[in-house]
């Protein structure tokens, strides 16, 4: 069938486009749809093409004060802020250094440009095993709709160089004056004692 052996040969050309090392690996012999090669995706091999159907990026396609190619942040950040912050990853829960994180007075500031972002006072315990905010440094924290994985979410950024922060739920019931959880990566932040805001 015509439509088949496109549909193949599409999804074929999607999982080859990957610049992973696992895209190098070989695939099996087996046939799918007109003899084409049923390819395997691995476990750590992200499917761009894929994700392009479930995803919305404006954030990739925003204009923000700070620019840089990712050969120059790749040469600033540490591989897995880069996965974090660039490539809109998630750390593992319950695994970064803010989780737990309680100062009474700081400034969280953008891990990859320190821009300020989240007040010490905007932080509370949320349990959900990444830093939690309930509010941020006025006009610091942009928002985009995020559709990756099928449903929608909302992606919080830096404003000033778009890196990706995590996502913002609201209406949760928390106790906070805003009834929002920015549920940020630890990875994505860094903690200054020292208020630049004020």
């Amino acid at each position: 069938m015509r439509f088949s052996s496109f549909f193949a040969r599409t999804i074929t050309l999607g999982l080859f486009t990957s610049t992973t090392a696992s895209a190098a690996r070989t695939f099996p012999r087996t046939t799918f749809l007109g003899g084409l090669p049923r390819a395997v995706a691995y476990r750590s091999m992200p499917l761009p093409f894929i994700g392009s159907l479930f995803s919305s990026a404006p954030s990739r396609n925003m204009s923000y004060p700070l620019q840089k190619s990712d050969d120059e942040w790749r040469a600033v950040l540490s591989p897995e802020q880069f996965r974090v912050i660039r490539e809109k990853g998630t750390e593992a829960p319950y695994t970064g250094e803010y989780d737990k994180h309680s100062p009474s007075s700081g400034v969280y500031t953008c891990g990859a440009c320190e821009a300020p972002l989240y007040k010490a006072g905007h932080k509370f315990k949320s349990g959900c095993g990444w830093p939690a905010f309930f509010d941020a440094v006025p006009g610091a924290v942009t928002r985009h709709t995020d559709r990756t994985f099928g449903m929608e979410r909302t992606e919080i950024v830096c404003s000033n160089c778009g890196g990706h922060l995590g996502h913002v739920f609201k209406g949760e019931g928390y106790p906070t004056p805003t009834d929002e959880r920015h549920c940020v990566n630890s990875v994505s932040i860094k903690f200054n004692k020292d208020d630049p805001t004020q």
